[in-house]
């Protein structure tokens, strides 16, 4: 089921140069965000991905183009109850503690008193603030202030969470925590729209990703299959026989890495499983086999810079 969905969407926004006449954000986008799922949204500095999310939201409105959430047109916005934000570089007001904060942006939520007071508890414990709940927010770090404005976009035990650079100035440690977090958000049925610089991160923890460039959608998919780099597999075996090491080079095309491991091209599924019941009927032992596969970030810096 798809929560998020647009369809031809375009947005362009007047110049200032009345030598042109429009500056294009989005141009006929097209994608879709899954239930229960994490989705990245990646692309360069001026890319689109900050207006598209704006769209989304109903912070700003398309040109043109069909945008629904929850099966929704925007124009109802009675979506944004079932929706928490975490936007990029958020202040909280500096005199206020984390506990402050919490009830201050609960009750903006319409939420009920009790219900602010056990929500305030339960995000604090579980974004690893509770120590630091009477702490005013003047003496709090960047990470600090990233884990306490997760604890503010879940308050509202929103379905779809829009998390913009969450692990912006976090430590190594703080961002396993919050990648965790997430992937527990995900098994309580959150369906995770997350946009971020950190391409490591990216690959570490979203499902799904859709690349911007320009206004346009370059490229989507799942994780695995984008930075799949060809169709070659690396098999570990037992060791292989010299007269068999002869065949895989001449018949097999094989890259000889050692003599219990060697990459394999196949183009099809079918492809590889003959090879494996060839191996086997040839009393090869096969201890595992992987696809080689590059980087999100290569991958992205690749795709990104043959295009500008």
């Amino acid at each position: 089921m798809s929560i998020i969905s647009t369809k031809n969407l375009n947005k362009d926004y007047p110049s200032r140069n009345f030598a042109e006449k429009k500056i294009t954000a989005l141009s006929n986008f097209s994608f879709d965000v899954q239930d229960s799922e994490i989705f990245g949204l990646l692309g360069p500095n001026g890319a689109g991905k900050t207006t598209l999310i704006k769209i989304i939201l109903g912070i700003t409105f398309p040109t043109s183009g069909e945008v629904k959430v929850f099966d929704k047109d925007i124009s109802d916005y009675t979506y944004k109850r079932k929706v928490g934000y975490l936007p990029e570089n958020h202040k909280f007001p500096n005199y206020l503690t984390g506990e402050q904060t919490l009830h201050y942006f609960g009750k903006l939520s319409g939420l009920p008193a009790n219900e602010v007071k056990k929500k305030t508890n339960e995000y604090l414990s579980l974004t690893g603030m509770e120590k630091w709940r009477k702490t005013k927010i003047k003496k709090y770090s960047k990470g600090m202030l990233q884990r306490l404005g997760l604890a503010q976009a879940l308050l509202n035990n929103p379905e779809i969470i829009f998390l913009d650079e969450p692990t912006d100035g976090v430590d190594p440690i703080g961002r396993k925590e919050i990648r965790d977090l997430l992937k527990e958000l995900k098994l309580r049925g959150r369906t995770i729209f997350l946009n971020s610089h950190l391409l490591s991160e990216v690959e570490l923890v979203c499902d799904r990703i859709a690349i911007l460039n320009k206004g346009s959608l370059v490229k989507s998919g799942r994780v695995d299959d984008i930075t799949a780099l060809s169709n070659n597999y690396i098999f570990h075996t037992s060791d292989i026989p010299d007269d068999f090491i002869n065949t895989l080079l001449s018949e097999y095309k094989a890259v000889i890495k050692s003599k219990n491991e060697f990459q394999f091209n196949a183009n099809t599924v079918t492809e590889l499983n003959d090879f494996i019941d060839y191996l086997r009927n040839r009393k090869i032992l096969i201890h595992g086999i992987v696809r080689e596969k590059d980087t999100l970030e290569n991958m992205f810096i690749s795709l990104i810079g043959s295009q500008n």
